[in-house]
């Protein structure tokens, strides 16, 4: 089983921001890209970044570029999504997922987790 641990949502003010924490459960960074989804009430799930960390590429939705930053610190085996000047658009549930490290599908045996609710609003 490929499993990830979402963290770090939470009530935020329009303009505001949150660090989104995503942590793998028995495998490293190096064995996957990392990606950053979200879903909405009504909503299908839509990818949001990814990125991997052998390389440092990097992949943005269009509705978050410039907003948000996902990065990767491998000696804590842990990658996060910065987001920054927050809209009431970004509420979703946030989730990370283990793709492959070539094309972006996600990882065979991967298990959605619970994800962090991230609500903008004032």
């Amino acid at each position: 089983e490929v499993q990830l641990v979402e963290s770090g949502g939470g009530l935020v003010q329009p303009g505001g921001s949150l660090r989104l924490s995503c942590a793998p459960s028995g495998f490293t960074l190096d064995d996957y890209a990392i990606g950053w989804f979200r879903q909405a009430p009504g909503l299908e799930r839509e990818v949001v970044s990814c990125i991997r960390s052998s390389d440092g590429t990097t992949y943005y939705a269009d509705s978050v570029k410039g907003r948000f930053t996902i990065s990767s610190d491998n000696a804590k085996n842990t990658v996060y999504l910065q987001m920054n000047r927050l809209k009431p658009e970004d509420t979703a549930v946030y989730y990370c997922a283990a793709l492959l490290r070539e094309g972006w599908g996600i990882a065979p045996d991967f298990n959605w987790g619970q994800g962090t609710q991230v609500t903008v609003s004032s």
